[in-house]
């Protein structure tokens, strides 16, 4: 059990964590953007390359088996009402009939558009995959929504959430301070920007010859179903 000062300090730590995570956030996209400088000869641009690893990088581990035929990749904000629907009216039926199966597996990535406490959410759900947790972090968040932008994922709520799900919380808070996985989060947001995605949830099925297919939205379980077996056809 943690002893009274160890929880003090967490609860200290943690209080600072949102405006140390969002300065951090900010600053990391302020200095990507200094570093675009102007060129005397006009340059054509072309779209950005997409490749595999714009679909399966800087996300979260993969949930279910490693060797699942189907790829199913979600692009979330921890704030965004269509997120929280499909959590709570799809994805059950889905881990159920196609990721505990072993047809699919299951990544989340970031993609914060909501406010500076989606960036600290994630932030929170990446601190607790250093600790194995990520998932568990992940249903938490959602299973505490209770609208955009309104104070449910405070700081002190992201700390009451890691206690909730028996987290280090020492260790949880510390990373919460020095926010190593900034680049991450940034990167993951920079993919979906890549791809075109307007809002969230936006998803990708990736099916064993790699063609991808774009569901946009809180679709219902039967669009998914439909989907996945398609491609589990081939």
């Amino acid at each position: 059990m943690l002893h009274g000062p160890s929880l003090a300090i967490g609860a200290a730590i943690a209080s600072v964590v949102i405006i140390i995570a969002f300065l951090g956030f900010q600053g990391i996209s302020n200095e990507t953007e200094l570093t675009i400088q102007p060129t005397p000869t006009a340059q054509v641009s072309g779209p950005p390359k997409i490749t595999m690893e714009t679909f399966l990088d800087n996300g979260s581990p993969i949930l279910g088996s490693p060797d699942a035929p189907v790829t199913l990749v979600e692009f979330g904000d921890y704030q965004c009402h269509f997120c929280n629907v499909f959590f709570h009216s799809t994805e059950d039926d889905i881990l159920k009939n196609y990721v505990e199966t072993g047809k699919v597996r299951m990544i989340f990535k970031d993609y914060n558009i909501i406010g500076p406490d989606s960036i600290t959410a994630s932030h929170g759900a990446h601190c607790a995959n250093d600790q194995g947790s990520f998932w568990e972090y992940h249903d938490i968040l959602y299973s505490n929504w209770t609208g955009e932008n309104n104070g449910w994922a405070s700081s002190e709520n992201l700390l009451k959430f890691a206690k909730e799900i028996n987290l280090d919380i020492d260790e949880w808070s510390e990373c919460m301070i020095n926010v190593p996985h900034s680049q991450k989060i940034l990167a993951s947001n920079n993919d979906a920007k890549d791809l075109g995605i307007t809002g969230t949830p936006a998803f990708f099925v990736i099916g064993p010859d790699g063609k991808v297919t774009k569901l946009f939205g809180a679709q219902p379980y039967k669009v998914f179903q439909k989907t996945f077996e398609i491609e589990l056809k081939k």
